[in-house]
């Protein structure tokens, strides 16, 4: 991607996250930029197609962190074996990890600002939201549970996923962000070892420590 291109998505996400989706036009982006209408649709094809193109910046960079830590990187349908041989070592990383992706990841926590924001003011968004920080994550986390043979998977799911959800607008409100992330990991220390660690899924074969 060029650099202009790129610049023009990061500055697109930043204002849809401060201000709003709809409250943004091409014009106030172009305007951020120091660029022309013309000279940016020579880029994108209008506002709907800079907004595509972050969420597929989301999509690939989600599927690049799950595999990193060898997670599912897609539906328990269409990777039952991956979901079957998920370690519980690497789930507790990786959430840790995810924290931090979604904190102090310019582009994903200024997405997550974004569908904060916007999720009241469209379906669509709603939907994004529901994806990407609510309904989908605790769905991910009941199946990775209900395949380790975690009792009450669902229940497990959210009581897990609630820690990092309210732990994403204690870090935002925060100045000592350090202290919060540290936080944060502990609280997740602290349900692996009470609900997870003893589990027999625990000793599954993780692989080379990542």
């Amino acid at each position: 991607m060029s650099n202009t291109k790129e610049e023009i998505l990061i500055t697109a996400l930043h204002l849809f996250a401060a201000d709003g989706y709809e409250a943004v036009s091409v014009s106030k982006i172009a305007g951020e930029l120091g660029m022309t209408k013309g000279a940016l649709y020579k880029h994108y094809r209008n506002k709907r197609h800079i907004f595509d193109s972050i969420t597929e910046r989301m999509e690939q960079k989600d599927a690049e962190n799950a595999e990193r830590f060898q997670m599912p990187e897609g539906l328990r349908e269409d990777m039952q074996d991956k979901y079957s041989n998920a370690s519980v070592q690497y789930f507790i990383e990786y959430s840790k990890a995810q924290f931090r992706y979604w904190t102090c990841d310019d582009f994903a926590a200024s997405f997550r600002r974004m569908l904060t924001v916007e999720q009241y003011r469209s379906g669509k968004m709603q939907k994004l939201y529901q994806q990407y920080l609510a309904s989908g994550p605790v769905g991910y986390v009941a199946d990775l549970f209900d395949s380790m043979e975690i009792e009450a998977p669902e229940q497990k799911a959210a009581e897990f996923y609630g820690i990092l959800f309210i732990f994403y607008s204690i870090y935002d409100g925060t100045e000592d962000k350090e202290r919060v992330m540290q936080l944060c990991c502990d609280t997740i220390d602290d349900f692996a070892d009470r609900e997870l660690r003893q589990k027999k899924t625990y000793l599954k074969p993780a692989g080379d420590r990542l």
